[in-house]
């Protein structure tokens, strides 16, 4: 049975895992339109990091970032480091880390939730994953620019 628990973007399988994310990312697309964080960086008090696991076997990853507030309440999120390991991919891990990154945001009354991804074919299928769950295209959010690499969703919750 898969598990998605809390867990820490440091440990070593996590890491390793998160290394090879950001190395497919940099491969991928140009310097500047990597958004990918890396495992300090999820390490945040604003992110919250999920681990997938069978058997403590870890199968993926995924995080939520509460986004700044005026108010001091967040209302908004963004789904971070969203990746299934390739021996792994196939069996719904994505879809069941974005359920639950969903329903967290949902048990946290965000109003928004939304996300970074790229334009290039290496992202069709996160493209479609997210589009299945109801996200839509919009505009650049929080510190984002416009970027022909760079596609952004959103789902309103």
């Amino acid at each position: 049975m898969i598990r998605i628990d809390r867990d820490s973007p440091t440990c070593d399988d996590v890491h390793l895992l998160l290394s090879e994310h950001l190395a497919d990312m940099f491969a991928t697309s140009p310097a500047e339109s990597v958004h990918a964080l890396d495992h300090s960086a999820l390490s945040a008090p604003s992110i919250t990091f999920w681990t997938a696991r069978e058997d403590g076997k870890l199968l993926g990853c995924g995080a939520l970032k509460l986004l700044d507030s005026p108010t001091g309440r967040a209302r908004h999120g963004e789904i971070k480091s969203m990746r299934t390991r390739a021996t792994a991919r196939g069996r719904g891990v994505a879809t069941l880390m974005l359920r639950h990154i969903l329903d967290d945001a949902r048990a946290r009354n965000l109003e928004h939730v939304y996300l970074e991804t790229g334009t290039e074919d290496y992202f069709a299928p996160a493209r479609r994953l997210y589009a299945r769950h109801g996200f839509t295209k919009c505009p650049p959010f929080a510190d984002y620019v416009l970027d022909p690499n760079s596609l952004f969703m959103e789902l309103r919750l």
